[in-house]
């Protein structure tokens, strides 16, 4: 009987995952035991305002609570607590740990695991796919915009950016970014670890254009490598 390897997850809000995770397990099935922890974990939202709520000169982040409700946070001030997340599964005997977020961070490290960041592994993929086409980026906050624009002109490609919410959905602001992207876009990238299957199909319904999912397509490649 083949080994069950242990993934480590991270989120950058609070754990399980019950969004993801099902994506994630449909992809890496029975070979991979999953062990799911949070940045945000034991916090509430009056905590996570008052101690991580991001300012002007921050890079703004979104995640979900255990209850499903939105929160926004600093990159800057979550990222030592992300570290230590990292550290505790390299503790637990993870030695591939994944961090559930699109966003950049820069210095994360492990001592021996494998760290799987999004932001380094599908940007270079997602920009050989798009290369040559419209490439629309659906995001969940208006204040993300400019500063995954700037990640993706680090690519080589000019995206056309929009916004809705994968935590907070509101079908009038999702069918306007829909609305956006369908006339200056031939392919859409969701680029947040938070959008669902559903979401997937709501945007390539709306849009008529095929819809490049982040974490479905980060399971594919994980499954890849284990």
């Amino acid at each position: 009987m083949a080994e069950v390897k242990k993934l480590g997850t991270v989120t950058i809000g609070q754990a399980p995952r019950p969004d993801v995770t099902p994506i994630l397990e449909r992809h890496l099935g029975d070979r991979v035991e999953l062990l799911q922890v949070g940045v945000l974990d034991g916090m509430t939202k009056q905590e996570i305002a008052a101690s991580l709520s991001p300012g002007p000169e921050h890079y703004v982040l979104t995640s979900r609570l255990a209850n499903g409700d939105a929160v926004v946070m600093a990159r800057e001030k979550i990222a030592p607590v992300l570290q230590q997340k990292i550290d505790w599964l390299e503790e637990l005997g993870c030695r591939q740990i994944l961090v559930l977020c699109t966003g950049v961070f820069d210095g994360l490290t492990t001592k021996k695991a494998r760290l799987l960041e999004p932001d380094v592994l599908l940007a270079p993929i997602v920009a050989a796919m798009v290369r040559g086409m419209r490439f629309g980026v659906l995001v969940p906050l208006v204040e993300q915009e400019e500063a995954l624009a700037e990640k993706w002109r680090h690519c080589g490609l000019d995206p056309f950016i929009a916004a809705a919410s994968p935590y907070d959905f509101r079908e009038k602001q999702a069918l306007a970014a829909c609305m956006e992207l369908k006339g200056q876009a031939d392919i859409v990238l969701l680029d947040c670890m938070g959008y669902t299957e559903a979401m997937r199909a709501f945007v390539a319904r709306h849009t008529g254009l095929p819809v490049i999912l982040s974490n479905a397509l980060m399971a594919k490649v994980i499954s890849e490598m284990i």
